[in-house]
């Protein structure tokens, strides 16, 4: 099915960070032309530098930025938001800036990316949300919500945009540098200790979820649904 892949118009938007990289690179080995878009930077270029593609700067987060980006060029094959700027913590603690920051981030983001997209009928429109949105944590409950919102976006867009098609793809916990932030042995605690708890008895990878993305890109018969990869996190 990624044969068909060949010589098509791929955008993925957040190609900088783990996720988006892995992404972009899945769909240039299956013969796609990528365009790597996101904050500018050593990780957008090292992406498109892998992805044997073009990059290009894109602030999700502005409305007028978006709308101009999408205004000059021809309508994609295939767009993958996996793109996201978000805090966390409990919602009596959060300040509100931040957490109105992080809705307009990730959830508003994609609103901008799938109202202004040009995107070929038949093709593929593809977000990414996360599996708080079916397993809330106590610390965690906005990233929850913001999961859940994108996930029912993706259902109800599915409708409005057919004949292109709208998916979902979930994360569980992957290893990416979204966890940069943690010492290396900090991250390699937690991750050993998800390991143990997961079913699969492993944390996920970028490719992981690059695999699901290209799936729900290349299947003609999927839309408006969300396919988790998670490990198993959802229902250990």
């Amino acid at each position: 099915m990624t044969n068909d892949l060949i010589d098509q118009r791929v955008l993925v938007v957040g190609a900088g960070g783990g996720i988006g990289r892995a992404t972009a690179e899945a769909f240039a080995r299956a013969g796609a032309r990528v365009l790597a878009a996101g904050r500018p930077g050593a990780s957008l270029d090292a992406a498109a530098q892998a992805a044997k593609g073009e990059f290009a700067a894109l602030d999700f987060t502005d409305d007028t930025a978006v709308d101009a980006f999408f205004a000059g060029r021809e309508p994609f094959d295939h767009i993958v938001v996996a793109a996201a700027s978000t805090k966390t913590g409990p919602v009596g603690v959060l300040p509100l800036a931040e957490a109105r920051a992080s809705m307009d981030s990730k959830f508003f983001g994609a609103y901008r990316i799938a109202r202004s997209a040009k995107i070929r009928d038949g093709g593929s429109l593809t977000f990414v949300s996360g599996f708080l949105s079916t397993r809330p944590s106590a610390t965690s409950v906005l990233q929850g919500a913001i999961n859940a919102a994108l996930e029912a976006l993706g259902r109800g867009l599915a409708l409005e945009r057919a004949p292109v098609r709208v998916n979902t793809v979930s994360p569980g916990l992957i290893d990416t540098p979204l966890h940069a932030g943690l010492s290396s042995e900090g991250r390699q605690t937690m991750f050993e200790g998800a390991a143990k708890r997961l079913p699969a008895r492993r944390v996920g990878q970028p490719e992981d979820i690059a695999q699901a993305i290209l799936f729900v890109a290349t299947n003609p018969y999927v839309t408006g649904t969300t396919v988790t990869v998670d490990g198993g996190g959802t229902i250990a």
